[in-house]
């Protein structure tokens, strides 16, 4: 049986029936071969970030148990490949960058690995996810399934740094609206 490791997934969705996109992508994670679903944060209504002429977000974070691969980076790609297709096939639309989103899948963590890896479309693969120690619409989901995890290069745990974030951001900012 191949190796897993726990990846951590962030959701988001702003346009159309986000909450049906939401559960869509959870009911598919779940149901990838060799994935089991491990963990469902509660849903946050969040602020747009980047691009703020548009609808708040729904977002979440699942906890998975994947396949590492024949090494992390190669677990880690194929799992961002598969995260791609999902949002087409939910109704992912290419819009501008952090514009608009049916939904989005977001890889923020692949077990205790460090990757920094060019994807076969150019861009870069970095896990941990590059900003998500920065954004409470990351941090308070993660906090609900990790909030004693340090990840990788971090030096602090998901908890502490939805504190320090938090702290800096308006009340309503995040806001837990249920769950999926």
């Amino acid at each position: 049986m191949a190796k897993h490791v726990r990846a951590y997934v962030g959701l988001g969705a702003n346009v159309g029936d986000t909450r049906a996109n939401l559960r869509h992508a959870v009911r598919a994670l779940g149901a990838l071969p060799g994935v089991g679903l491990r963990g469902v944060s509660r849903l946050y209504r969040t602020k747009p970030v980047g691009v703020t002429d548009q609808p708040d977000f729904l977002n979440a974070v699942v906890a998975l148990d994947v396949p590492n691969g024949a090494d992390p980076e190669t677990g880690a790609l194929a799992l961002m490949a598969t995260l791609k297709v999902l949002e087409i096939a939910i109704g992912r639309k290419v819009r501008r960058r952090w514009g608009p989103r049916e939904i989005d899948l977001d890889l923020l963590m692949f077990g205790r690995h460090q990757i920094k890896v060019v994807r076969p479309n150019g861009r870069w693969l970095e896990v941990p996810h590059k900003d998500a120690q920065a954004r409470l619409f990351v941090l308070a989901p993660l906090a609900d399934l990790a909030p004693w995890l340090v990840p990788p290069g971090w030096g602090e745990s998901v908890e502490a740094a939805r504190r320090r974030v938090a702290a800096d951001e308006s009340q309503n900012a995040v806001q837990v609206v249920g769950k999926l």
